[in-house]
């Protein structure tokens, strides 16, 4: 599952908007990071989606997204136009389909390619869905529909789907979605017929007041992805911080564990309550490790994105990419379905999953090298923002060299201090068998 969420121009500490998002897959479910620059098209050519084959457009965007191996679409991204969406997994009452047809990470990177703004991209994903539908798996078991947090250097939208079926509301302050719909009757912008539909098909009762959520959310996944208590903490974290928040804060928020803070256990719970989130079983959290993680900040012509390239953003480095010129250095071969040492994604992986012999002593090993990286990064990326593209590149790739050094680091000091604790029921099985599938090296637990 997910958790997105924006802070808008007066919320934030600089009258910047900022963004961000974890994308929680399957722990082998490695995501690539790339950039697909701009791009001209000829007149009739056509694109194939993941399942789809649909017109393409004349001209696309160039995009930076985070997308699972297999899929076309993304999960998150960002256009070189400062248009920012990230997606979640909703369950509602409106039949799931298997057949072929744009899934919502589709619609996601097709939006990114096409829109000039948030507003634009809600009406190319409502446009898209109203002439191709949503269908087909989004995973090796999971089919759902899906909702939307769109972001632009002046506003953000959140837009909801339940099968064909849409609503969207303007942000005010800030916002959060996870895996669940959020919005009642007081939105902006419907599907012509929703209403009409709901009464036909006996969700809506006679003298009731329309109600998005309530007319079509599945009450039972709604519970089951703990989508109610990790919305609730990103919505706190993002109060706590009115007026003040600032992309360190971003950082955090992507990285909570809840109150627990560092002596967090990712054994210790059932289901998918946590922002940062950590898999532990088949049967509640095995579509719940936060497989990738970016943050934008946008501020008029300035738009600076943070991505980790990496799962578990606790263990990970955020480094700053700009939309200009060379995007991002060599990030090795983009990553399969089993651990390949030359890519990024799957580097990181020995250290995160060395990390989970003792999480607890390994976060406190770790976060104080990361944060002092990042803490030096933000400051020279606030002083690229007004130097040239070459100078701004040349930091991106420092980043992604010292994320690389933490790890190596890391991955030693982990192996020679990290003893493996006793085998607990489901969690260390679970694990266990995730790396051998991945043919993975080291045991995490």
């Amino acid at each position: 599952m997910c958790d997105t969420f924006v802070a808008l121009k007066g919320h934030t500490a600089n009258g910047s908007i900022i963004f961000g998002k974890n994308s929680d897959r399957d722990p082998n479910e490695a995501q690539a990071l790339e950039y697909h620059p701009a791009q001209d098209h000829p007149a009739g050519a056509e694109l194939q989606c993941t399942y789809l084959r649909i017109a393409q457009a004349r001209h696309t965007h160039g995009v930076l997204m985070s997308r699972p191996h297999w899929i076309w679409g993304a999960e998150m991204g960002a256009n070189d136009r400062g248009v920012v969406i990230g997606n979640e997994a909703v369950f509602t009452r409106r039949e799931r389909s298997r057949e072929p047809g744009l899934i919502g990470m589709d619609l996601l990177r097709l939006a990114l390619e096409r829109a000039d703004t948030a507003r634009g991209a809600l009406d190319a994903i409502t446009d898209l869905l109203a002439r191709h539908g949503q269908g087909g798996l989004h995973s090796a078991k999971l089919i759902y529909h899906n909702s939307y947090l769109l972001a632009d250097p002046e506003g953000a939208w959140v837009l909801e789907t339940a099968g064909e079926f849409w609503a969207a509301k303007r942000v005010k302050g800030f916002a959060a979605i996870s895996n669940g719909l959020t919005i009642g009757g007081d939105f902006d912008e419907s599907h012509p017929g929703m209403i009409d539909a709901a009464r036909r098909l006996g969700l809506l009762r006679r003298g009731q007041d329309f109600d998005f959520a309530r007319c079509f959310a599945d009450p039972f996944y709604a519970t089951f992805t703990g989508c109610r208590p990790r919305r609730s903490r990103a919505l706190a974290l993002l109060g706590s911080r009115a007026g003040r928040m600032d992309v360190a804060d971003a950082f955090a928020l992507l990285r909570d564990h809840g109150d627990e803070g560092l002596g967090y256990r990712p054994d210790g719970h059932f289901l998918m309550s946590r922002i940062c989130a950590h898999a532990a079983n088949t049967l509640a959290r095995d579509s719940a490790q936060s497989t990738g993680s970016l943050v934008a900040c946008l501020r008029g012509s300035g738009r600076t994105f943070w991505a980790t390239g990496t799962s578990a953003p606790c263990t990970g480095l955020f480094k700053p990419v700009w939309l200009e010129g060379v995007v991002l250095p060599s990030l090795g071969p983009t990553p399969g379905p089993v651990f390949d040492d030359a890519s990024l994604w799957w580097r990181h992986e020995l250290v995160h999953r060395t990390a989970l012999r003792d999480l607890p002593r390994a976060l406190a090993m770790l976060a104080p090298e990361r944060d002092a990286a990042e803490r030096d990064l933000l400051e020279r990326a606030r002083e690229a923002g007004t130097r040239g593209t070459a100078e701004r590149f040349a930091l991106t790739e420092e980043a992604f060299r010292r994320g690389r050094e933490l790890d190596e680091a890391m991955l030693v000091r982990f192996e020679g201090e990290l003893r493996r604790r006793p085998k607990l029921p489901l969690y260390s099985p679970y694990w266990k068998k995730k790396n051998r599938q991945a043919g993975i090296r080291t045991t995490g637990c």
